[in-house]
């Protein structure tokens, strides 16, 4: 007896071969994105040591590949991509303000806990 709730998916793939190499070339091409943008990433905060003056321009670079990374997992893998541009801005943008705001927070508090810390427990 055949089991009627096992689905192969892979069988049902309605597309013909030159798509599915176009799809697989699409993923191999992100994935080889991704993986310079990560080793750049590596690479730099391996090479510029914390006490270098110009760490604080390393970490606004790394803010903003890890924003353009996500961003472009969202257009990829999410299919965002291949929507209307208004569409993509209407995502994107809040997302884009929400973690540049958490940012700002997250720096700001920082400070304040360390000239707290400096004036009253260190």
């Amino acid at each position: 007896m055949e089991r009627d709730d096992i689905i192969e998916y892979s069988l049902d793939t309605h597309h013909s071969e030159e798509a599915g190499k176009k799809i697989r070339r699409k993923i191999w091409l992100v994935t080889a994105i991704l993986t310079v943008i990560t080793a750049f990433e590596v690479a730099v905060g391996a090479l510029v040591h914390q006490d270098s003056p110009s760490w604080w321009i390393v970490k606004l670079v790394f803010i903003a590949l890890t924003l353009l990374k996500a961003g472009y997992i969202v257009l990829v893998f999410m299919h965002l991509g291949d929507e209307r541009k208004i569409l993509k801005y209407c995502i994107l943008v809040p997302y884009f303000i929400f973690i540049i705001y958490l940012i700002f927070i997250a720096l700001t508090e920082a400070n304040a806990v360390h000239t707290a810390w400096e004036t009253y427990g260190g």
